[in-house]
């Protein structure tokens, strides 16, 4: 189906003083080159136009509805303007800007559940910067759902995948302190985020049977108890349940030979007891091209798989090949959902 027939993406701005404002403007002058869909910044236009005079960039800007973004983007990068209500220095984060940047991700979920959007891409966000202004959720993830949750009156279990070219992976645990993870761990936990894994494996990336690699919580997946028995009484107990549902779950497997290139030809996805597990080899095979996907929503939303590099914005060096990766793959989703 051709873009033109299609409603846009919307793309949140992120923290406004990190690269979320420089690799969307960079996204949108190689449009044609990326064979990018039409997106809609959703975020602060006079800050975006700082920025962009700031970087040098001749990168026209409109201020439009919904509605009308797919016919001004081949002309110029449209924008959903919500203020922050100060001004905004390129690397220098202030909690003034938290509800700017809060507004930003509740409007794009708004317009996604309306049917205005099809789907939501996510610039990187600065916890920090938002738990001082008194966000309550762990992330980006959790915000979504709970927000999903409220628009849909259904509970929403989010689950996060990293996708790159050469790996995608899930964390069964994710924004807790490496010492809660054991306790944290149930079979039930695992059970869950691996149902929605494959269900959404199926749906929406088309894998009619995925195999799902699971691997252990300690060296060498417990080595038969004498390192933990987490991997014996609770991950191998999951895979068990899993497999009598019919998923093809199999481990667990020790996590240090899992990841090399012969061990990923034999799965679809990674499933990962902790947030590093998951994330290491990820960024480590495909740190550029690294997207974050979130299964489980009502809607499609993916992120780029960095963050907001404070160190760097507005100094002309961000690479945006990581936001065109998202930006292509939630286009992809979106498409095949609508067939």
């Amino acid at each position: 189906m051709p873009a033109h027939d299609l409603a846009p993406l919307a793309l949140s701005q992120g923290d406004p003083a990190g690269i979320g404002p420089d690799i969307a403007l960079a996204a949108w002058i190689d449009r044609d080159r990326h064979a990018l869909p039409p997106f809609v910044f959703i975020g602060d236009l006079a800050n975006l136009a700082v920025r962009a005079r700031l970087l040098e960039l001749d990168v026209p800007l409109r201020e439009v509805t919904a509605d009308e973004a797919v016919t001004c983007f081949p002309q110029a990068l449209p924008v959903i303007s919500i203020s922050t209500g100060v001004d905004v220095i390129a690397g220098e984060p202030h909690v003034s800007t938290a509800r700017g940047t809060i507004a930003a991700i509740e409007t794009a979920v708004s317009l996604c559940m309306s049917g205005k959007v099809r789907g939501i891409v996510t610039n990187p966000i600065a916890k920090s910067v938002l738990y001082e202004a008194g966000f309550g959720f762990p992330g980006h993830t959790e915000f979504l759902a709970d927000l999903a949750g409220k628009a849909t009156g259904v509970p929403v279990r989010p689950v996060m995948m990293l996708v790159g070219p050469k790996l995608r992976a899930v964390p069964v645990t994710i924004h807790i302190p490496l010492k809660d993870v054991p306790s944290t761990l149930t079979e039930d936990l695992i059970v869950e985020t691996c149902r929605i894994t494959a269900h959404d494996l199926k749906s929406r990336f088309g894998i009619a049977a995925p195999r799902l690699a699971v691997a252990g919580l300690n060296p060498h997946a417990g080595e038969g108890g004498a390192l933990g028995h987490e991997d014996e009484d609770i991950i191998h107990e999951a895979i068990m349940r899993l497999r009598d549902e019919g998923i093809d779950a199999f481990g667990p497997l020790p996590a240090d030979t899992m990841f090399h290139e012969d061990a990923r030809r034999r799965y679809d996805v990674a499933i990962c007891m902790y947030h590093d597990q998951a994330l290491i080899p990820v960024k480590a095979l495909d740190f550029d091209e690294s997207v974050n996907v979130t299964l489980g929503l009502p809607f499609v939303r993916t992120s780029p798989d960095h963050g907001t590099a404070f160190g760097i914005a507005g100094k002309g060096i961000a690479r945006e090949n990581s936001l065109v990766a998202a930006i292509k793959l939630a286009d992809k989703i979106s498409r095949d959902a609508g067939r």
